[in-house]
């Protein structure tokens, strides 16, 4: 049987969930593993390759380079540049199992397996929570013909994974269909409680969604759900286009998704604002009050 903390791990795209995967299976005893991202080269990179630097990871002058002589590739890029990153390792693909962690359609998810055809044993990986604290033991769900073997691997590195599905695409659904819930609701989390701090009936609107929703505890939900879209509104936003997509695969308008889709993009522009940055942590009140004027700023 395959050790797995003897495998050579490649990286495609070193941001945030890559750095945290990367840390953990390091620890995890995972030795050899090198990284390529396109921001490696420019000056906005210096950051992910100190990031590299400290946890171990061989910087590469290209996809192909990093790939060389791996044995599991992790594609962990943004959603729109997925199939690319995936086209742009393939010259060096010879059979390595290939881990496309990122948040994109069935649809994308299928055409870049296709893309890759035999050159590597893909696996379609729906990562289910955020990547901080639990980094390597992060939640995540795999599918395809070759998610079973690769259960089995990850397993023995700590990984809480399972299994959704035989088929590409099957781990993707289930997260993009779930995000129209969970990124759909921080989007509400805004516009509701914007709106009720600029009516000045805060405290009225919890107190009646409390009974509502009783043990719901909306004062940590307004806080964690207005952190994550301004730490992470760009991104999710992109996500939230995959979602749409993935409706649109379903015979489904995406109505919510769209509009999702809009107001997590309009946070992450809100949310790099300094003023916005500063009172992530300071509570409900002053959170929501220096997002809603930022938001009246805007327009």
């Amino acid at each position: 049987m395959t050790d797995a903390r003897a495998m050579r791990l490649c990286f495609i795209g070193f941001g945030e969930a890559g750095q945290a995967l990367a840390s953990g299976l390091r620890e995890a005893g995972v030795s050899a593993m090198s990284a390529w991202d396109i921001l490696f080269p420019q000056r906005d990179g210096e950051k992910l390759r100190r990031a590299a630097d400290h946890v171990g990871v061989r910087i590469a002058a290209s996809a192909v380079d990093a790939v060389q002589g791996s044995d599991m590739v992790i594609s962990a890029v943004t959603a729109a540049s997925s199939l690319e990153a995936a086209q742009s390792a393939a010259p060096q693909l010879v059979g390595q199992l290939f881990l496309d962690i990122n948040s994109v359609s069935p649809g994308r998810k299928l055409e870049t397996a296709r893309a890759l055809a035999d050159a590597a044993r893909y696996v379609d990986v729906a990562v289910m929570a955020p990547v901080h604290p639990a980094r390597h033991q992060t939640p995540m769900l795999l599918a395809g013909p070759h998610a079973d073997a690769l259960a089995a691997l990850l397993q023995d590195l700590a990984m809480k994974v399972s299994v959704a599905g035989g088929e590409v695409g099957a781990a993707a659904a289930i997260k993009m269909v779930r995000s129209v819930m969970v990124k759909g609701m921080e989007a509400l989390t805004y516009e509701c409680f914007i709106a009720a701090a600029r009516a000045g009936v805060e405290g009225q609107v919890i107190a009646s969604l409390a009974k509502s929703f009783p043990g719901f505890d909306w004062q940590r939900t307004i806080e964690y759900n207005l952190e994550r879209m301004a730490s992470h509104g760009t991104r999710r936003a992109a996500e939230m286009e995959e979602v749409a997509d993935t409706l649109r695969e379903l015979g489904m308008e995406p109505l919510m998704a769209t509009a999702t889709a809009k107001r997590q993009r309009e946070m992450g522009r809100i949310g790099k604002q300094e003023k916005v940055r500063g009172n992530l942590d300071k509570g409900r009140t002053a959170l929501l009050h220096v997002i809603s004027a930022a938001a009246r700023d805007r327009h």
